[in-house]
């Protein structure tokens, strides 16, 4: 279009969003009343260009530019098929609440809707996303939301509850529970047996989740006081496992909030960071020898993932990294390959590669005394 204004987007996303014709979108533009303005000759021609194969890799990709080095450094020369993927439409994604249904009795409740399996995930339902203009089903007006037999969670979130291993009667610190999703997840994968203690710094954003846990039945969560560093404090050495669901840039779920991309900055993504380390030294702290630290994020960029994990094992030697792809033979429907090359620590989950939201997954453990 040569231009970023509102209009000129606008009209490029009718065309190649929603997949009108160019002279179905002059039709649109005749100026009269209430409709926008004649189509110019550029926009004309605009609409009629496709060809972008010049263009440079984050314009491509649909990314922005100064992340290109990040994007780079992940994916080589498939930067622009990641990112790509992130500007594409998401489905919607369910995970079964096992406390309290099937994933058989969840697909027939939404079969008028395509509801499928997805191919991971052993509690995971997808709809499919839909086309143009077509607005999504409001599954929370579901009847079986209500009776909680499931939760919205991309299947991407599900691998990484499965994957952090939480299992009966076991400890469990989620330390970022934030409105409860993977706390959820992870109390259904427990059968209601052992304990986990649900944490958040936020008053706001933890405040969804005793409404979901009652809904889901799940009755093996304690709440903390949002905030409470000190009782946080006070589990020292004594979790069988701590979660790290980070605070992070959100470049993975760009499919579901595409503004974010644009409103991320340099700035915000340091500060990120720093509450990343933050969190891995408190959580450190919290697991006992022989426990496990699962980290994640819904980052895709190695200062967030990688780096950040490498950082920590430097400094925390009493650490060792475990394969997150080979715990995933045992849990999940299919094994999953991590979008790494080899040698990078952790399973990094893509829209491209995997149909998930971006995510990021990395097992630490606290070696034996």
């Amino acid at each position: 279009m040569e231009s970023d204004g509102p209009r000129s987007i606008a009209l490029a996303a009718l065309r190649h969003s929603w997949d009108m014709a160019p002279d179905e979108i002059a039709g649109l533009c005749s100026g009269e009343r209430f409709c926008p303005e004649p189509l110019t000759p550029k926009e004309v021609n605009g609409l009629a260009n496709t060809d972008i194969a010049t263009a440079p890799a984050w314009v491509r990709g649909d990314y922005p530019e100064w992340l290109q080095p990040s994007f780079s450094e992940a994916f080589g020369e498939d930067a622009i098929e990641e990112g790509q993927a992130l500007a594409q439409r998401a489905p919607a994604d369910l995970r079964v609440n096992s406390l309290k249904a099937t994933r058989e009795k969840v697909l027939k409740a939404l079969e008028r809707h395509g509801a499928e399996e997805t191919p991971y995930s052993p509690v995971g339902v997808r709809l499919p996303p839909r086309e143009g203009g077509a607005r999504s089903p409001k599954l929370e007006a579901e009847p079986g939301h209500g009776r909680g037999w499931f939760e919205v969670q991309d299947e991407g979130s599900q691998i990484a509850a499965l994957l952090a291993g939480a299992g009966p009667r076991m400890q469990v610190a989620d330390i970022c529970a934030g409105a409860g999703g993977k706390t959820l997840a992870m109390a259904a994968q427990m059968h209601n047996t052992g304990q986990i203690y649900a944490y958040d710094t936020d008053p706001i954003r933890f405040r969804p989740i005793f409404e979901r846990l009652k809904r889901a039945g799940a009755r093996n969560v304690q709440t903390l006081p949002p905030g409470d560093a000190d009782t946080v404090a006070g589990f020292a050495g004594r979790m069988d496992l701590v979660l790290v669901d980070a605070p992070c840039s959100g470049t993975g779920v760009w499919r579901r909030r595409p503004d974010a991309k644009w409103r991320l900055t340099p700035v915000q993504l340091l500060e990120r960071q720093a509450q990343q380390r933050a969190l891995l030294a408190t959580a450190a702290q919290l697991v006992k020898p022989g426990g496990t630290l699962a980290y994640v994020t819904c980052s895709l960029l190695p200062q967030e993932n990688d780096q950040q994990i490498e950082a920590f094992l430097e400094e925390n030697r009493s650490f060792g990294e475990l394969d997150a792809a080979a715990r995933a033979e045992g849990v999940l429907s299919r094994p999953v390959q991590s979008r790494h090359k080899a040698g990078k620590p952790g399973l990094l989950l893509t829209p491209a590669k995997h149909g998930t939201d971006g995510f990021y997954i990395a097992l630490l453990e606290r070696k034996p005394a």
